[in-house]
């Protein structure tokens, strides 16, 4: 993350002369020697990964070992619509050769395996992990086998259902410049690991965090209770979400109006991306990581939610460290 003090060369600099001049050659320098994992694909990740691979990340190693479905061309626009092209081919496979041609400079490459198996030593080769399309089980261990690492790797999850999204970031010890005025300020940040995160009671968070907070967490544990895949929820589900709800906001001492009934409705019934929540939140998380990588402008502490219904995008930092009262 901290770069090894190589300098660009003339190939690497003409591509990106116009974004250097926005961020500047060291920021870009940072870009071209990172390397990022992706695990899970669907829409929210292909346009992530179209826009790091757009500004010139070094590699991206996509993993996804499942087979294209109709519900992947929903919202994926990577997957070629020639059944003759993908057939037979995982997800990151198919992903991996359109997201070459966007940018040959950059090193696309697929990876197999599951999200769990992983090793600390896997995760340490790379600067950046994202993960979606998992378990809430499996993206807790995930992260912390990035927080055991001797470098910092910073570790994000997304999710989208329907027209709701959602980004967790933890960027561990992080120092970052900005600028005010006509100097440059040096700031640090202390962020909680994923599991450290939702640890917090809810009745210490602020009174208006977002109910896509609670709702989304709601899914994830019925989803762990009953064995499903990440999105492996239906309206024939609803009832026993909702009785799960009942259940959670009792032991947090949560009133239920704060997890509506309708926006768990909707969460469950529709599974599928919305294409244009896609691209707000996968252009976000491309932001994100971004800044994170080249350490330059204030990174967003710890949770974005965005809800097409009204439009909003809202950060809430949920940690122990930092409750919100």
């Amino acid at each position: 993350m901290d770069g090894n003090g190589e300098e660009l060369t003339a190939q690497e600099t003409a591509p990106y002369d116009r974004q250097i001049r926005v961020w500047g050659a060291d920021a870009q320098r940072r870009l071209s020697k990172s390397h990022v994992l992706v695990y899970g694909i669907k829409g929210t990740i292909a346009e992530f990964c179209k826009n790091i691979v757009l500004a010139g990340v070094g590699s991206l190693t996509l993993i996804d070992d499942r087979v294209a479905s109709e519900e992947s061309f929903s919202s994926n626009f990577l997957i070629p619509l020639d059944e003759s092209v993908y057939s037979g081919k995982t997800l990151a496979e198919l992903c991996c050769d359109s997201l070459r041609d966007f940018n040959p400079m950059v090193r696309v490459s697929v990876g197999k395996g599951d999200l769990s198996s992983f090793d600390e030593g896997f995760f340490s080769e790379f600067d950046v992990v994202v993960v979606s399309c998992s378990s809430l089980s499996a993206k807790k261990l995930a992260n912390e086998k990035c927080r055991k690492l001797s470098k910092r790797v910073a570790f994000y999850t997304v999710d989208c259902r329907d027209s709701c999204g959602e980004i967790f970031v933890d960027l561990q010890d992080y120092s970052y410049s900005k600028k005010k005025q006509e100097e440059t300020i040096e700031c640090h940040l202390k962020y909680p690991s994923f599991e450290e995160a939702l640890l917090v009671p809810w009745r210490e968070l602020h009174r208006r965090t977002s109910k896509l907070y609670f709702a989304t967490r709601v899914i994830e544990k019925f989803e762990e209770a009953e064995g499903r895949s990440s999105g492996e929820v239906s309206t024939a589900d609803l009832s026993g979400v909702l009785k799960l709800k009942k259940e959670l906001c009792t032991a947090q001492s949560l009133n239920e109006s704060h997890v509506p009934d309708t926006l768990l409705e909707r969460l469950v019934a529709n599974t599928n991306e919305f294409p244009p929540v896609c691209a707000i939140i996968g252009g976000i998380l491309g932001q994100e990581v971004i800044k994170a990588i080249s350490g330059k402008g204030d990174t967003l502490k710890n949770f974005f939610f965005f809800d097409a219904f009204d439009g909003k995008g809202i950060v809430e930092d949920i940690s122990n460290s930092n409750p919100l009262k």
